[in-house]
């Protein structure tokens, strides 16, 4: 954090984590908010209406997440992401190996399927016996999409002005990245 706060002359406080499923974007971007004092939005609330259907106010909700002077949210889905890059400051990347994310995406599913665990407006994960019939189930979507992000950097590099990355390609760097993050400012 030392060197994007050098980069940017101050602590980060428009902040998008991106990743593939499972990578653990929502779980880091709620650690970041509560370290940085910054409020956080996830993502899939503003998208998922009920029965999963996408909210019809899905990129207005966004802008007003983004129009506010601080942020932390996840950096997904294709028709907001230049919005959303717009009016970052960093980029914190989960680049994280396959079997990691594949891992932890069919444990929680699994988690959220055998608990019946209420999701975003009401949803549930489907049964789990719908990974062989849905081909966008969310286990298949993850593998489908597991080298989605490899051009980022490239992207990120065109931002004008420019957006800070930071690249962490294990669970060990998340934590030594997390634990050397500053104290948010006094207010």
């Amino acid at each position: 954090m030392d060197d994007v706060v050098a980069h940017l002359g101050h602590v980060p406080r428009r902040v998008l984590v991106a990743g593939v499923s499972g990578s653990g974007k929502t779980t880091l971007a709620r650690r970041l908010a509560a370290r940085l004092d910054l409020p956080c939005t996830e993502i899939d609330a503003l998208f998922h209406g009920p029965a999963w259907t996408p909210r019809a106010t899905f990129v207005e909700d966004v802008r007003a997440v983004v129009g506010q002077e601080a942020f932390v949210t996840e950096w997904q889905y294709r028709a907001v992401r230049p919005l959303l890059l717009d009016e970052a400051e960093l980029v914190v990347w989960l680049d994280l190996p396959t079997a990691t994310t594949m891992r932890q995406v069919v444990a929680r599913t699994v988690r959220r399927a055998v608990h019946r665990e209420v999701l975003w407006n009401g949803n549930v994960e489907p049964p789990l016996w719908t990974i062989f019939t849905d081909r966008d189930h969310i286990v298949r979507w993850a593998w489908s999409t597991r080298r989605s992000l490899r051009d980022l950097p490239a992207v990120v590099a065109q931002q004008d002005p420019p957006v800070a990355l930071v690249r962490l390609r294990s669970r060990q760097q998340v934590e030594t990245w997390v634990r050397r993050l500053p104290a948010p400012p006094s207010r």
